[in-house]
């Protein structure tokens, strides 16, 4: 795969802030940046801890320490072929990351597919949880359907010639239409930067099984509204509000499942970590303060 130079040297500068660890016999990429609480700031797709790359020194800035690794098959980390790229199998690797760099306990925040991942993890240890801020995530998995944007790559077949076929320019402008408001703010290498990421080392086939692992039940949607109902710990919700894939019908879900009457909402599209990143920081930081 020919790289754009520019593209080239996004990814660089990420791969220096950041570095490798391993996992749940998984080898991953975090990047941390400032002591403090811990922020733990977990991806969806299709992106990485690059998608952070803005907000980790916004929330050093704010006196706490900002964490944010690569879920296995996406971003720098590997793709091995016997991994459980479920939504269940990545929340019990969450819990290995976790684990792996010496969290005891942490502020939680999820985004896009890390929305149940994270909770299915923060249901199940809630003591290790002091809080919890969701970004535009999906929490009705029971009737979740695909926005279009999704569709393709849950075919076999069709999400293989997008993945392959799909040339920058064509990606870049999807991603500026779909995740970025602010073009300005993010350059063209920046956003080809997840289009390479994506299918690196496997040409996106890790990334592809995590498409077609979605676990749009019943059982989990239950597991999680009930999960969450008892949970001990405060909750957020920061939403893009000009998100075309997951819009503001399910920012009224997450407020439903959390019970939350107050949330943020922000100029942004689904990449809001692109364009808010201050303001993401600060509502985590307001929350966090009085948390430790």
């Amino acid at each position: 795969m020919r790289i754009a130079d520019d593209t080239r040297e996004a990814i660089a500068i990420h791969q220096a802030a950041g570095r490798r660890f391993a996992a749940g016999g998984v080898r991953s990429f975090v990047r941390e940046q400032g002591r403090g609480g811990n922020v733990v700031l977990l991806h969806g797709v299709p992106s990485s801890s690059f998608l952070y790359r803005r907000v980790v020194p916004q929330i050093a800035a704010q006196g706490l320490r900002g964490v944010a690794f690569d879920y296995p098959g996406l971003g720098l980390a590997d793709r091995p072929d016997d991994f459980d790229y479920t939504w269940s199998g990545l929340a019990r690797w969450t819990g290995d990351a976790i684990d792996a760099l010496e969290i005891d306990r942490c502020h939680l925040v999820v985004h896009d597919i890390a929305g149940p991942i994270g909770i299915e993890w923060a249901i199940r240890n809630p003591d290790r949880v002091l809080s919890l801020t969701v970004l535009n995530t999906m929490l009705n998995v029971a009737t979740f359907r695909r926005p279009w944007s999704m569709r393709p790559f849950a075919s076999r077949g069709l999400g293989e010639l997008w993945l392959w076929t799909t040339p920058r320019f064509l990606f870049t402008e999807l991603m500026y239409r779909q995740a970025i408001a602010d073009r300005s703010a993010t350059t063209r290498g920046e956003v080809d930067a997840y289009r390479v990421l994506l299918r690196l080392h496997d040409a996106g086939r890790a990334f592809l099984r995590i498409m077609r692992g979605f676990e749009l039940t019943e059982e989990k949607q239950r597991f999680l509204w009930e999960g969450l109902a008892e949970r001990p710990y405060p909750a957020r919700i920061v939403w893009g509000e000009q998100d075309p894939a997951l819009d503001l019908r399910l920012l009224e879900v997450a407020q439903q499942a959390l019970g939350v009457d107050d949330p943020i909402r922000l100029p942004a599209k689904h990449f809001l970590q692109e364009d808010q990143a201050p303001a993401i920081a600060n509502a985590i930081g307001d929350l966090a303060a009085p948390l430790g």
